[in-house]
């Protein structure tokens, strides 16, 4: 009893530390399921998504560190799941995957807000006073709209605070 006890316990602690590859896979597999909506014929199994995982964690390069070995999943995981998801895709719509992709992953890794996504997505708005060209390399609406975007950026989203 005492050694089952032992080793459910270890056994937890491994599962414990392995929660954020799970957590990266759910985040790619919803990826893939919302590619539906560009395409009905963008349909994926849950089956084959399992299967190319548990392929990625056989091919993938081993590690006794949990913290690499966590890294390398993740990273083999993704490029592979990537890769094998663009084989089936039209060309057009290759680069919104790869976006759609990079934001679920950059949200799930905390990288990305919602603030910094929509002044990504829609640009500073507003008015903004614009100071004088300080430069002879940069052209006048060049430089007001940098100074804009720089401006508006350093208000609202916090990572750019003082960058003005």
């Amino acid at each position: 009893m005492r050694e089952s006890v032992v080793a459910e316990q270890e056994i937890d602690r491994t599962r414990a530390t392995f929660r954020t590859v799970a957590f990266r896979a759910q985040i790619l597999f919803f990826s893939i399921v919302d590619l539906a909506v560009i395409d009905p014929m963008y349909q994926y199994s849950l089956q084959w998504f399992s299967n190319l995982f548990g392929s990625s964690v056989d091919n993938s390069q081993k590690s006794n560190d949990p913290e690499h070995r966590i890294k390398i999943l993740n990273d083999h995981f993704t490029v592979s799941l990537y890769e094998n998801v663009c084989r089936s895709l039209f060309e057009k719509d290759k680069l919104l995957f790869s976006f759609k992709l990079t934001v679920n992953v950059m949200f799930g890794d905390k990288k990305m807000d919602n603030d910094e996504l929509r002044f990504f997505l829609a640009g500073p708005s507003g008015e903004v006073k614009i100071l004088p060209n300080p430069t002879t390399w940069l052209g006048d609406l060049e430089w007001s709209e940098t100074y804009r975007q720089i401006h508006v950026m350093s208000k609202i989203l916090p990572c750019f605070e003082g960058f003005e």
